[in-house]
């Protein structure tokens, strides 16, 4: 049985009895998670925002993870973040639960206690969904649920080995929580537009069932229980199946094209729109972030010219379709299939931008982009590189998503081959940091993109 922890629920800064016993293993743990975001910068310091007992043996941390400053042509990043963590103490450790151990804490309130990731911890997993269950408040904590929702106890839990930004437990192949680890004040887009979503009653995106959040040091939500779906397969495992065998995928991607549009027309009705795509101020953002990119990325440099060449087209462009919430991180991993129907996942945006900024109405031609360079992603991942099976994926693609939206992206050629670069170099940089042995994939799309007049 685990040993009692008397912390009481609380919120502080620079509370130090937490930080003397856990500041030495979070400073080597937090690092190598893969949801971890400073990776390229190390950390200075940690404070800990507010620790909450969640019950006995496991505590709630809002962690700030502070780095030196890197200054980039594109701006500094800032200068930490914060993570939310869930730690279990115990004396002695189980062995299943020796690939969640961080350490065992030598100081502080919790000498002696082994420290380990709790929702590795099926007793904690079962213990978080029961909180769901039963909407309240744990110190500055609040745990909530749809009223119309009817949320059953007892389901087994398991956490999802998924290389991810955020953590995910399954309940019983009925329900999944995402917890999110990089906290940002504010509603998190996976729970406002999946909320809005369900209320226009658009049927591609699973509905919140409940979710937790917490009041201090200032509003943000920590995670959010949608439906699971136990016999989907996410698109990226479809691609590669259909490319291992030699299939066609055409067809699936058409039908994705429409289930996607019905989606972007879905947010249209559900948040307001911003009219006309401001062209000219998105291309000197794309600028502003090649220029940080190359910095970072010295392989970019050659291919810098041809590529602001794709940025001035679009700043002289007609304006497109209007500006609206979108996705924001769209690709083949953020869609499941169940049967023959189609459905989109993960709302949050791209974790590395700020929670405002991914909020902001952007042109829908940016989701498209995204998942026509997915398929790209696809067709390199075996040899030899299948380029044609990407290019009739593409096409299929964009032809459902005409026929349903009644816009042709094909037809906004600057205007897709923007956003499209913008991707690229976002995965330019993404690789580089995270997975540099995937960085060919994306610089083979930077070199057609640099000298792409078609």
């Amino acid at each position: 049985m685990p040993k009692t922890i008397t912390a009481r629920p609380r919120t502080a800064v620079g509370l130090d009895g937490p930080l003397v016993s856990l500041g030495g293993l979070l400073r080597q743990w937090l690092p190598r998670q893969r949801w971890f975001a400073g990776k390229d910068r190390p950390v200075t310091d940690l404070t800990v925002l507010s620790v909450t007992e969640l019950f006995p043996g496991c505590l709630h941390l809002l962690v700030h993870a502070s780095h030196a400053p890197v200054p980039t042509p594109g701006g500094t990043p800032p200068p930490g973040d914060c993570y939310q963590l869930l730690l279990g103490l115990r004396e002695h450790l189980a062995p299943r639960l020796e690939r969640a151990y961080l350490g065992r804490a030598e100081q502080g309130p919790f000498a002696g206690l082994a420290v380990y990731d709790a929702l590795h911890d099926p007793r904690s997993a079962n213990l978080l969904l029961e909180r769901l269950r039963r909407p309240g408040t744990a110190g500055p904590l609040r745990f909530d649920a749809d009223p119309n929702a009817h949320l059953p106890g007892g389901l087994p839990p398991r956490l999802l080995d998924a290389e991810q930004s955020n953590s995910s437990i399954v309940y019983g192949d009925a329900y999944i929580l995402k917890v999110f680890r990089r906290i940002q004040p504010g509603v998190n887009p996976d729970l406002e537009v999946t909320a809005a979503l369900a209320a226009q009653g658009c049927t591609r995106v699973p509905a919140p069932v409940a979710w937790f959040g917490t009041t201090a040091p200032q509003p943000a939500t920590l995670g959010v229980l949608q439906p699971f779906l136990p016999d989907a397969t996410d698109g990226w495992t479809l691609a590669l199946r259909a490319l291992a065998a030699g299939d066609d995928f055409t067809a699936e991607a058409r039908e994705l094209g429409r289930a996607m549009a019905e989606v972007h027309l879905a947010l249209a009705g559900a948040f307001p729109s911003a009219g006309p795509g401001e062209n000219s101020r998105t291309a000197e953002a794309m600028c502003a972030r090649l220029d940080a990119a190359a910095h970072a990325v010295p392989a970019l440099l050659p291919f810098v010219p041809g590529l602001r060449a794709a940025f001035r087209a679009l700043a002289t462009c007609d304006s497109g379709p209007p500006a609206q919430r979108i996705h924001g991180d769209l690709h083949l991993g953020q869609v499941l299939r169940a049967g023959r129907d189609w459905f989109v996942i993960d709302f949050e945006g791209e974790p590395s931008r700020p929670l405002a900024e991914r909020c902001v109405p952007q042109s829908p031609v940016r989701d498209v982009a995204g998942m026509l360079r997915s398929f790209d992603y696809a067709a390199r991942q075996r040899r030899p590189w299948r380029p044609e099976w990407a290019r009739r994926c593409r096409e299929a693609f964009c032809a459902g998503y005409a026929a349903r939206a009644g816009w042709d992206p094909r037809k906004k050629h600057a205007l897709l081959r923007a956003h499209e670069t913008d991707r690229a170099v976002y995965e330019v940089l993404y690789e580089a940091r995270h997975r540099p042995d995937w960085l060919p994939v994306p610089m083979a799309a930077i070199k057609r993109l640099a000298v792409w007049g078609g």
